[in-house]
């Protein structure tokens, strides 16, 4: 099978490879994958810019934002078809008998594993996964919407979960990238008066998305004091929340400048680079500092919810689908600013039905006008019963099809 894979620890080290097919041993299922999202993570692991706690086993095959259906069930498992329209948790594999995971906090488990770093992950046309990690796809949301799930799950960790959003109060998000986006659609959810979403001059695209979904006020910082733009927002004192998506450390002093006294910040970006100032603030200020990493299965749950009621927006959110082939495009179209998100599409055996304009099989942009919102919200063209898709291979519509461009 073809699968996108890391072969060194190099920049660039990255290609297409002929891998065998896994088989689904006892307690797994074989997932047969039709989407999978690009991460910004996967982007560095293609420069091999990683953090050195995101070192994983080489050579490895990339992806942990999947949907697909299940092809085969091995011995012992119960609850799960073949034909099931399913999306998978990045934790491929935890302990299960540590407090953490006891607790249900298995997203911190010690000893977990997570696809794409020490298991071979989604981008690939096969992926083996526990049950555990399992959730069904809701019958209106197509392969496309759902494989985004695990960054809004990231999101919704981090501005539902960990650090709650007030109605009423001033959010400022730091990053307009995939997560920062999300951020703001969960502010807005949990009833923010007031976002602001913070970018730079390779943000232009992405600012403008934000601004379409809903953002009060956006800041490109290389133009503009962020501090004195909230200055004049709601009693000038600062935001209620800072939510730090930039994956930069130093990015934590803007937020310690922007937070409010007694206010928080949600830090879910994070990388390599030491931090170079003090954190006083923080105390001088009694700033509650939330470090958001990651989801538990409600999350998950959660968010599936939601995309079959039609709360979010996701159509403005992915920009292209690429053939496996056009993996390079699809990771330079986030990384130039160009998308906010890209995905990949698996040889899967359904037939396209041109929702992409014709090129959701080879990659691209949206087309404008083969858009049709209601899938998000009612009828799925790329969704229908679980039990329709147990003939792998077999004729199906497909595509994303939404309300907008997302190019």
């Amino acid at each position: 099978m073809k699968a996108l894979v890391k072969y060194a620890d190099t920049d660039g080290a990255l290609e297409v490879r002929d891998v065998p097919e896994p088989v689904a041993g006892p307690g797994t299922v074989l997932v047969r994958v039709h989407t999978v999202g690009v991460c910004g993570s996967d982007i560095h692991m293609w420069h091999n810019t990683q953090s050195k706690s995101s070192k994983g086993v080489l050579p490895i095959t990339l992806g942990h934002e999947s949907a697909g259906v299940i092809a085969a069930v091995g011995d012992g498992v119960t609850g799960w078809s073949i034909g099931d329209r399913v999306v998978c948790e990045t934790a491929a594999s935890i302990c299960g008998v540590c407090g953490l995971c006891r607790s249900g906090r298995y997203n911190l488990c010690p000893w977990r594993e997570g696809y794409g770093l020490k298991r071979d992950g989604a981008m690939a046309e096969y992926v083996v996964a526990e049950p555990r990690v399992l959730h069904r796809i809701p019958d209106n949301v197509s392969f496309e919407t759902a494989s985004m799930t695990e960054p809004y799950a990231v999101a919704y960790n981090a501005v539902v979960e960990r650090a709650p959003v007030s109605p009423g109060d001033l959010v400022v998000v730091q990053g307009a990238g995939t997560i920062g986006i999300l951020a703001l659609q969960m502010a807005i959810l949990r009833g923010a008066a007031t976002t602001v979403v913070l970018g730079t001059e390779i943000d232009t695209h992405r600012l403008e998305k934000a601004r379409r979904l809903g953002a009060d006020h956006v800041v490109d910082i290389s133009r503009q004091d962020p501090a004195e733009v909230i200055s004049r927002l709601h009693d000038g004192l600062g935001a209620d929340l800072v939510v730090d998506a930039t994956g930069v450390s130093a990015a934590l002093k803007q937020s310690m400048e922007l937070v409010r006294p007694a206010g928080a910040i949600a830090k879910v970006g994070w990388g390599p680079q030491p931090l170079g100032f003090t954190l006083d603030p923080l105390v001088k200020k009694a700033v509650t500092l939330y470090g958001c990493y990651s989801h538990t299965w409600s999350t998950w749950e959660n968010v599936l919810r939601l995309f079959s009621q039609g709360k979010f927006r996701p159509e403005l959110i992915l920009g292209g689908v690429y053939a496996i082939e056009q993996w390079e495009e699809a990771f330079s179209a986030m990384q130039r600013g160009d998308n906010v998100k890209s995905a990949l599409r698996m040889p899967f055996g359904f037939e396209d039905s041109g929702s992409l304009g014709g090129e959701s099989h080879s990659g691209g942009s949206l087309d404008s006008g083969s858009l049709d919102r209601g899938s998000l919200s009612g009828e799925s063209l790329s969704g229908g019963s679980p039990g329709s898709v147990s003939r792998i291979g077999g004729s199906r519509t497909g595509g994303f099809q939404t309300g907008e461009t997302t190019n």
